[in-house]
Formats: structure tokens, C-alpha cells, sequence
């Protein structure tokens, strides 16, 4: 299934309501038709993190939903995807998490900071890793062990098509193409061959970034801060794909556009952790809800931080994913 928050166009000031994408470009009001089929309201579709806490229950029952719709196709419970607003697929979720597992952007990513205040070294290190094949900058050995992660802002999050406002305070706002999951179930101590279980989709994640003000604050050895955190700055989208559309998580083509020119290109198979081992490491002796969500980080070549591109208001900024679509903000 592809699970979407929305606001049908016509209703902008609506209360947001759970919903599935079928037929590629139809939504179906999982509420409406539960209701229009069985006489009553499920308290599983108030919302997505109602959804997600009644776990194979709220599932199983949006399947009968979307058989009910297919077969009966009352109009009434049905909008086309061009005629509704989507939000984040969780609009708040619980917790945000945002991991670093991508070699190559930490790398780059390094190379360029040091560029920006020794340039000649920055060269040079590019000059070795071709001959050598390894960067002077290689994260530190506890990078290997661990998926080290960032606690963002929850309440920051918006979907596609949001208006992402440019902090004042920055000269340098980034994208970062990144793919994410939330949790579905609640779990501790989850083991890396069982974390699966606990993935309820997956979907795109582009986490904005105030650069310039994140990399001096990073100086501190805390944070990021505001770097990352401010409103709009969490965009995740279009939707919240279940697992069984996503038979190979870790082989997925992700791209980004800005202005429909593509900047980056990238791949899930680079992850150096799966979500199953990050999922086993964020849980030890700590409890896993549904509705948390967990990213990956960027990938390489990810972020006009590595390529030395930045942004500027009224961009449009394309983030896509194989089997998971297209996440697409404008800046203002």
C-alpha cells in the first residue's frame, strides 16, 4: 500500500485524513469507505499514527476497505491524486531521528568544509583518493561500528508540494536526498533479524539545512541546532509505502532536481547500516513506538554541499526515489 495523509483541495481547512493511493493515481478515504461499507467509523483511521499503533489490524481492514472501493467504486469516497493536498504521511510523528550512513557524503562532504578554509588541501586530498583510492578525511573507526544519529524537530515536518521557508538567519540552505522509515511496532532490545518486522513503510526525506550556521555550531562538538531546526526545514513524502511494494530497500536509484535540472544521483545500496541494523542499535535499552521515524542521512553526492551548489529562493527542489516517488517543495 501506499499510505497518504491528505486534504482534498476543495476543503484546505478539512481535518486531515488517512488515506491509500490505488490505481497509481486515485486516493481512497480509508474512513469514508469504512464507513459507507460497514455502517460505522474505525478508530483506526482517525489518523496515521492511530493506523500504525493497531498495527496488522488497521491493515487488515484498509484491505477490505480498498477491495470494497474496487469493487463497489463509489465515487463519493474517491478523489484523483491531482485534486488533493498531501501532507507528511505522519503529519507529527513521535520522534525524528536522522542517521549518518552514507560513506561518501561524510567524506565529501568534510572535503568540502575544508575547502571553503584550505583550499590547497582540499585538492589534494581529492588527488589522493583518486591514486590511493581513500580519502585523508575517512569518517573516525567508530563511524564502522555504529549508526550515529541527530534527534530533529517533529514539529517541523511538512509533505510535498510544501513552501519551505528560508531561515533569515542562513546564507547557505541545502537539500539532503535521503530515503527514511517509520516504525510500526513497539519493540526494545529489537534483534537486527527480526527489525524488519518492525518497519511499517518507507518513504523520502529531505532534511533541510541551514549550512553555514550548522558547521559552526558543529565546532562546539554539540549539535546540529538551528542548523536543522526550523519551521518547514523536515520535509517527508509523498507517501508511506509498505514494505511488500519495497521487495529491495537497498537497491534503490534516488536522484534530486532543482529547477528540473539534476544535480545529484545516488544509490540505497551505498548504506554502510541497513535500517534492520539501525533499528537493532537505536533500541537497545530503549523503547521503539510506531509512528518514530528514522533516516538514513544523505546520500553521496547527495546535498549541494558536496558540490559546492547552493540554493536560492523559488527553487524547486525534486527529491525521487525508486518505488517511492517524487517529494517536490518550492523555496520562499
Amino acid at each position: 500500500m501506499k499510505l497518504v495523509t491528505f486534504l482534498p483541495c476543495s476543503q484546505p481547512q478539512a481535518t486531515p485524513t488517512v488515506g491509500v493511493v490505488v490505481n497509481g493515481d486515485t486516493v481512497v478515504n480509508l474512513q469514508a469507505g469504512r464507513k459507507m461499507m460497514a455502517g460505522s467509523s474505525s478508530p483506526f483511521f482517525v489518523d496515521m499514527l492511530a493506523f500504525l499503533d493497531a498495527g496488522e489490524a488497521a491493515r487488515e481492514e484498509a484491505e477490505q476497505v480498498i477491495n470494497f472501493v474496487c469493487t463497489q467504486r463509489p465515487p463519493e469516497i474517491t478523489y484523483s491524486l491531482c485534486d488533493v493536498q498531501l501532507l507528511s504521511p505522519v503529519p507529527q510523528p513521535r520522534s525524528l531521528r536522522d542517521c549518518l550512513v552514507f560513506e561518501k557524503h561524510l567524506i565529501q562532504a568534510t572535503r568540502s568544509v575544508i575547502g571553503w578554509y584550505l583550499p590547497p588541501l582540499a585538492k589534494l586530498d581529492t588527488w589522493l583518493e583518486k591514486l590511493r583510492g581513500r580519502s585523508l578525511f575517512s569518517p573516525p573507526k567508530f563511524w564502522y561500528k555504529s549508526p550515529v544519529y541527530y534527534k530533529g524537530n517533529p514539529f517541523s515536518v511538512v509533505g510535498t508540494d510544501a513552501k519551505i521557508h528560508w531561515p533569515a538567519y542562513t546564507q547557505k540552505l541545502d537539500y539532503e536526498l535521503e530515503i527514511g522509515i517509520f516504525i510500526g511496532k513497539t519493540g526494545r532490545n529489537i534483534t537486527e533479524a527480526t527489525a524488519r518486522n518492525y518497519i511499517a513503510g518507507y518513504t523520502i526525506f529531505n532534511d533541510f539545512s541551514a549550512r553555514d550556521i550548522q558547521i559552526q555550531e558543529m565546532k562546539c562538538r554539540l549539535g546540529p541546532a538551528k542548523g536543522k531546526d526550523f519551521d518547514t526545514g523536515n520535509a517527508i513524502g509523498p507517501y508511506l509505502v509498505t514494505p511488500d511494494e519495497v521487495p529491495q530497500p537497498y537497491h534503490l536509484t534516488m536522484s534530486a532536481k532543482v529547477n528540473g535540472e539534476e544535480w545529484s544521483q545516488g544509490n540505497s545500496n551505498s548504506m554502510h547500516f541497513t535500517f534492520e541494523e539501525i533499528i537493532a542499535y537505536i533500541s537497545k535499552d530503549e523503547t521503539l513506538y510506531p509512528g518514530e521515524f528514522i533516516g538514513s542521512g544523505t546520500v553521496g553526492n547527495g546535498c549541494g554541499l558536496e558540490l559546492n551548489r547552493w540554493l536560492k529562493r523559488t527553487d524547486v527542489v525534486e527529491l525521487e526515489v525508486e518505488s517511492l516517488g517524487v517529494l517536490r517543495n518550492i523555496i520562499v
